[in-house]
């Protein structure tokens, strides 16, 4: 599904992300996250009586916003109990990494229409004046010969301060904002973002203990690696519009070879065979392939996160894929134009990691770094406020 700008309403449907310790997310509970779907709008949700909303008093906001290779996003939220309620949000692929691969430099139009998409998200954070931001910029502006330019274009222009975040900080706010979605009883999880330029991986082992916050989870990560690879640079690589089965694996092949790399890759295909672990996967790549085995004439978010697919499942829902033709990808409503050439790629990526590590499950997230930064936010704020003496 085309990265369009949504209305107020669809934002209002939105609800709250769960960052306590054990209490899972339900699939409605926030706007589009690292799935890429559409989720621009307006008013928050209330769901409580303007005589409790008298005796509470409204708490600050907090804003978090994601430049990646392929997409711009933005959230804006309150804190809200034991979570965070979404009140505006804003997605739209800007492709900022295309050409990147082959000329090593960000180009002019992809810089003007990421311009155009940040300037609508000042436009939002001028309005609803967060108490704190946080902006990052990922791999495109980290390996873009001309990626620091761009970055001091859009302060001076734009009053954004962006901060490219290096690839540890990225798998590991990827973690938090995924956290809720590992299964209670697994004793660990392989996480996984592909990206546009990059695909970070982090493995997770709970064998030694459960962090009791998901703010901490990150703590939590045994081994990770980020893959030089993503899905514009492997469309850029291989070709993304008319995928054969040959050049599919050819895909795979060349992931593969980067996963060989993977510290205590061996241990962790060990811990699998012992023990209950399995994947969660954050990206476009993974909920569109979630619509697609779920059927839907158009995509919802609240029935793709926190999805549980077999390995069965994600089987029949890639070779299905594989047998369409480019133009049917475009015309499919939880693809779209602007997916049907990286959806493949990106399958390809998500093929070379089960294939590494075999599980029988694989959890669906619509979420990812804009909530991890949003939950390490909150949760730093109120460590201050209950022991300001360990925050100093």
């Amino acid at each position: 599904m085309a990265d369009l700008d949504r209305s107020a309403a669809a934002v209002e449907a939105a609800a709250t992300l769960r960052i306590r310790e054990g209490q899972g997310a339900s699939p409605a509970q926030s706007t589009a996250g690292a799935g890429g779907q559409p989720d621009q709008g307006g008013a928050e949700r209330r769901t409580h009586s303007p005589a409790h909303s008298a005796r509470r008093p409204r708490g600050p906001l907090y804003a978090a916003l994601d430049l990646g290779t392929n997409n711009c996003r933005l959230l804006i939220a309150r804190p809200h109990e034991d979570s965070f309620r979404v009140l505006d949000g804003f997605t739209r692929i800007v492709r900022l990494g295309e050409g990147l691969s082959t000329t090593g430099r960000l180009s002019d139009a992809a810089m003007e229409r990421t311009m155009e998409a940040l300037r609508l998200c000042r436009n939002k954070l001028r309005e609803h004046e967060p108490a704190r931001v946080r902006l990052i910029a990922t791999e495109a502006c980290r390996s873009a010969a001309n990626g620091l330019e761009f970055i001091a274009r859009v302060e001076r222009e734009l009053g954004l301060r962006l901060e490219i975040v290096d690839r540890q900080t990225e798998a590991s706010l990827a973690v938090t904002g995924c956290a809720d979605l590992i299964e209670e009883d697994s004793a660990g999880a392989l996480m996984f973002d592909i990206g546009g330029g990059s695909s970070e991986l982090a493995w997770l082992d709970f064998r030694g203990g459960r962090p009791r916050r998901q703010g901490r989870m990150s703590s939590s990560i045994r081994s990770w690696q980020s893959l030089p690879v993503g899905v514009v640079s492997i469309a850029e690589k291989f070709g993304g519009m008319h995928v054969t089965n040959d050049t599919f694996e050819d895909m795979v092949q060349f992931v593969s070879g980067h996963l060989r790399q993977f510290r205590g890759r061996e241990k962790l295909r060990q811990m699998i065979a012992e023990h209950p672990v399995h994947l969660i996967g954050t990206s476009g790549t993974v909920t569109t392939l979630a619509g697609l085995h779920l059927g839907l004439e158009r995509y919802e978010r609240q029935k793709v996160d926190g999805l549980w697919m077999s390995r069965a499942d994600v089987d029949a829902t890639m070779k299905a894929l594989l047998g369409m033709t480019f133009d049917r990808r475009v015309a499919h409503p939880c693809i779209g134009r602007d997916r049907a050439d990286l959806v493949l790629p990106g399958c390809a990526i998500f093929e070379a990691i089960r294939r590494e590590w075999p599980t029988e499950r694989v959890r669906v997230a619509d979420r990812g770094l804009r909530e991890g930064i949003l939950i390490s936010l909150i949760d730093a704020d109120r460590t201050t406020r209950t022991n300001p003496r360990r925050s100093r």
